[in-house]
């Protein structure tokens, strides 16, 4: 019973959302019999993964880095994270009131230490701030848990435009 964490960009505009749910749902779908995710829901790679796991019939775990975290999400992310949320078999809150790039790896860290493996939707450049998926990636390999890089063919690390909205 495989346990997946899913670490990945955030900000990813309609294209590249496609293109990246569409790969991981390839690849969940290989190994789908009694898959668990591990996500935080951020926008982005961490959402489409869980919706991914859900709709493939897997289980979803949550992991909270803070008690803010829901806030600092954008708006339109909100909805999404919520059903999401609903849907998970186990939610672990950290004890973090802010969301800050410290919480935010320190939910990582602990989704890699209940996790067998990890999938990072990353461009394989350095992280932007500490707790990128760069980060988390650099943690999995030191802790010598496998690490799935998805990056299709075509994709871009941007943020969404108004064109994409």
């Amino acid at each position: 019973m495989p346990r997946i964490a899913i670490s990945g960009h955030r900000g990813l505009n309609t294209r590249m959302a496609k293109l990246i749910d569409q790969a991981i749902r390839e690849r969940l779908s290989e190994r789908l019999v009694g898959v668990t995710g591990l996500s935080c829901l951020a926008d982005g790679a961490d959402q489409i993964f869980a919706r991914a796991v859900v709709d493939l019939g897997g289980t979803l775990e949550v992991v909270i880095p803070a008690e803010e975290y829901r806030s600092s999400l954008p708006a339109d992310a909100h909805a999404e994270y919520d059903d999401l949320l609903a849907h998970a078999a186990a939610v672990y809150q950290l004890p973090f009131t802010e969301s800050t790039s410290e919480s935010h790896m320190a939910a990582s860290k602990l989704m890699i230490d209940k996790a067998d493996e990890l999938y990072a939707v990353w461009d394989g450049k350095p992280a932007r701030g500490y707790g990128g998926t760069a980060d988390v990636v650099a943690y999995a390999r030191d802790r010598e848990k496998p690490v799935e890089i998805i990056w299709p063919v075509g994709a871009a690390r941007e943020r969404a435009t108004l064109a994409d909205i």
